[in-house]
């Protein structure tokens, strides 16, 4: 049998937590540059073993807008030949989005921002990356997915050590 809920005062009323929302309003490339190191040079014959290093870094800033947050994701994709250590190619890509945030808890927002928004975003801006890649005459780039947890974590022991390097004016 189905208990009924009932209005008698019987149980404490919970305070009503705020109701996360998060929605993109908007996605977008704010700058990109690929350089075809190879075609710039001429095609070199030889043993080529591309090392690529992928580098990440994200910023968020708050808009006029009540709510609203842009996010940045900046990714520098690198591709250096193993055996002579010449670059084959470049790529730099700042993809953003725009975010309306609202029940974050004002100390829970900034991981928020850079930790969930991001990953939201993040298969955009792999197949980006995978499509410029190929277009630019290599094969498809496909980037490991980003811990953006340990990015940002790995951000704020960055700023601790340099906060405690710095000299204490007097």
């Amino acid at each position: 049998m189905a208990e009924e809920n009932t209005t008698d005062g019987a149980a404490p009323a919970q305070p009503a937590q705020p109701q996360l929302r998060m929605q993109v309003l908007a996605q977008f490339i704010r700058d990109m540059s690929f350089e075809n190191m190879v075609a710039k040079k001429g095609v070199t014959s030889g043993d080529v073993q591309p090392d690529i290093q992928v580098a990440v870094s994200l910023d968020a800033r708050k808009r006029p807008a009540d709510h609203q947050y842009d996010v940045i994701s900046k990714y520098r994709c690198t591709s250096k030949n193993k055996t002579n250590g010449e670059t084959l190619f470049l790529l730099e890509v700042e993809y953003g989005a725009i975010f309306h945030v609202e029940g974050v808890p004002e100390e829970q927002l900034h991981p928020f921002l850079l930790i969930e928004c991001p990953r939201l975003i993040f298969p955009f801006v792999r197949r980006i990356i995978s499509d410029v890649t190929r277009d630019g005459g290599f094969p498809p780039l496909n980037i490991d997915t980003v811990d953006f947890v340990t990015l940002y974590r790995q951000e704020l022991a960055r700023r601790a050590q340099a906060a405690q390097a710095q000299p204490t004016v007097n």
